[in-house]
């Protein structure tokens, strides 16, 4: 046991905001030799531990034996966790109005830093996160973890996991594709009750929002670990290529195939995300193609969204005005690229009411900021 937590814990963070298909991304990561896809790790305390909801695999999260043995190997059994202390934190402190003191206490540490009062109960959390990144990447016999939580504040207390190697690949996806995905309504799974709704925002909320969390990715991120700047547009396009670019991210060997896509589209395997769009429960072939948010995002909240998020579109190499060309991230200048959850990956699902497909033009792919080591 003390060799295991000797080893060096890589997490991969998928970083970004609401629909930008890191769902996806996490799902065809987790079929490669060397990663295990773990979800939205900082919805793990509610939704699984506390609601019990299905695992990716179909399981309740008490009845899945995965988790089941992710809880026995860091716990000795999730009954003894401190729940009320992990979800105290949770719904404290990984906010994004407590992300200006997580990022001071990057330098000065939670004991003198701005969080010196709940230092306590930070470093509760801090631990019992080593150990169940850990112990998820013991369990699945894996080398690297990917966290597809998306958001800064929960990126920056990874940050503070001592000994934690973390790496992003920071999602970005057309605003205005977001704000089309932000209208659908698909069905959250529960294991008893009524089933409940994602997230949906207005045109103005999703811009806000859009700009808010990608903004602070990029700037807290870029040039502070090993970062990859990615277009879920690109991603969809050539998602062998794209994936590469992660794997390489990741520090891991490239594979010799990637079986699970083919010309027709992705095929879903079993997972166990414990939290994250409902494409997860999906199984089988899934096909990649352009969304149609064009034609179907009505005139006034695409003059909205593109005036809100217009700067992030020009610096992600978005067009800004519907006639023009898309821009390889290669070709956007330093000086342009800006320091920049999950609702709908637009996979067609039974649980998205509205029918839906992956979206975005074929373009270029993504770009390091920083190499990995």
């Amino acid at each position: 046991m003390a060799d295991a937590h000797d080893r060096a814990l890589r997490v991969l963070a998928i970083a970004g905001w609401g629909r930008c298909g890191s769902t996806l991304l996490d799902l065809m990561l987790g079929q490669l030799p060397g990663f295990v896809s773990a979800g939205e790790v900082r919805e793990l305390w509610l939704r699984g531990c506390r609601e019990n909801r299905p695992c990716g695999c179909g399981e309740p999260f008490a009845s899945c034996s995965f988790w089941t043995a992710v809880g026995q190997h860091a716990f000795g059994g999730w009954g003894r966790v401190d729940l009320e202390r992990m979800l105290r934190v949770r719904y404290r402190i990984d906010r994004p109005w407590r992300i200006p003191e997580l990022s001071l206490a990057r330098r000065r540490g939670i004991e003198a830093g701005p969080l010196a009062d709940a230092r306590s109960d930070l470093a509760a959390y801090l631990d019992t996160l080593d150990r169940l990144l850990r112990a998820i990447r013991d369990v699945a016999g894996a080398s690297v973890v990917i966290d597809s939580s998306k958001l800064p504040s929960h990126n920056l207390l990874l940050q503070h996991v001592q000994g934690l190697d973390l790496r992003v690949a920071h999602l970005v996806r057309d605003s205005r594709g977001v704000a089309f995905s932000n209208l659908k309504v698909v069905t959250k799974r529960v294991t008893n009750g009524t089933p409940t709704f994602l997230p949906r925002h207005g045109a103005i909320a999703s811009s806000l929002r859009y700009d808010l969390y990608n903004g602070l990715n990029g700037r807290l991120f870029r040039d502070q670990v090993p970062y990859l700047l990615l277009r879920y547009e690109d991603l969809v396009a050539d998602p062998v290529g794209r994936l590469r670019d992660v794997v390489a991210l990741a520090g891991q060997a490239e594979p010799a195939q990637f079986p699970f896509l083919s010309g027709a589209g992705v095929t879903m395997g079993e997972n166990h995300l414990v939290d994250g769009h409902p494409v997860r429960f999906n199984r089988g072939l899934q096909p990649l193609r352009a969304d149609d948010w064009q034609q179907r995002l009505p005139g006034r909240q695409r003059l909205t969204v593109t005036a809100l998020t217009r700067p992030w579109l020009a610096g992600y190499g978005y067009p800004v005005h519907r006639s023009g060309p898309t821009r390889d991230i290669q070709d956007v200048g330093p000086d342009q690229r800006l320091d920049h959850k999950d609702a709908t990956c637009d996979v067609e699902t039974t649980s998205v009411i509205e029918p839906a497909a992956f979206e975005g033009a074929p373009t270029p792919h993504g770009d390091f900021r920083r190499a990995a080591p």
